[in-house]
């Protein structure tokens, strides 16, 4: 039977962070975890504030975002390998795929 968090959740918090840090809105590519926990809800995903600080560690670990620690916020600050994942240029085995942006007719 397929875990949840770990086979569908996971790889999906994951892209939705790395799509949050390179809106164009967020020009430093740099946003801390209470407001990421913020804007992943806003792609149907209900995680604790606990599950995107971790998500966030694990995309450290795998050089996609840089991470500092600021008076108990976690800031997370995007790599050119974390854009090239949120912009579908490179792909992770446990990142969801990035879906192609849609153009205007």
């Amino acid at each position: 039977m397929p875990d949840f968090l770990n086979d569908t959740l996971r790889p999906h918090l994951r892209i939705a962070i790395l799509k949050c840090l390179a809106r164009k809105e967020v020009q430093s590519y740099t946003l801390n975890d209470s407001i990421l926990h913020q804007l992943v809800d806003g792609y149907g995903l209900t995680v604790t504030r606990d599950q995107v600080r971790t998500e966030i560690c694990w995309l450290r670990d795998q050089g996609m975002v840089t991470v500092r620690d600021l008076e108990g916020f976690l800031v997370a600050g995007l790599t050119d390998s974390g854009l090239d994942i949120a912009e579908g240029r490179g792909s992770h085995p446990a990142i969801q795929r990035a879906r192609p942006k849609r153009s205007v007719a």
